[in-house]
């Protein structure tokens, strides 16, 4: 699959809303509320510190999106979180792993010398071998963190990766 990877403008919301709200809804991935509006969804997806990208593919149709953030404030803030959901007509062709790739290269280009996740669900298999494949290591567990809605508690990782190697 062929992308263009770009800041997400303000024009693309909609669109990035019809790839986010299905994953969201799921509450597989994303502690959010499963019946989070569009106006909540928005606030937790952009940030002022921030940074947005959509991936298109060769038609022009949004595959996928990420953003990167600091994931703390102060002394903590060269080292970013990001997010990241493919659309579901994309899932399965590597995009995952393309996109984080890519987010650590712009997060490099935005000063972050790390890049971690704070909650990546145990049972999203999928995910966690997307996060491996681009670098990240598993540094930690948290027992039970995640209510799955059909596996109940589920184990979460905390994942990191470098970006100054």
């Amino acid at each position: 699959m062929t992308l263009m990877i770009a800041e997400q403008k303000e024009a693309d919301w909609p669109e990035v809303w019809r790839v986010l709200e299905p994953a969201f809804r799921a509450g597989e991935s994303y502690p959010l509320p499963l019946d989070v509006s569009e106006t909540g969804a928005k606030t937790y997806w952009i940030k002022t510190d921030g940074y947005n990208a959509v991936a298109r593919d060769e038609i022009g149709a949004v595959a996928g999106v990420y953003y990167l953030r600091p994931d703390q404030g102060g002394p903590g803030d060269h080292v970013c979180n990001a997010g990241y959901v493919v659309a579901e007509g994309a899932r399965g062709k590597g995009l995952a792993v393309a996109l984080c790739l890519q987010s650590q290269e712009q997060a490099r280009a935005l000063g972050f010398r790390g890049m971690k996740f704070n909650l990546v669900v145990a049972n999203n298999i999928a995910a966690v071998k997307a996060w491996k494949k681009a670098g990240m290591e598993i540094i930690g567990t948290v027992p039970g963190a995640f209510r799955h809605p059909s596996d109940g508690f589920v184990d979460a990782y905390i994942m990191f990766k470098d970006l100054t190697a």
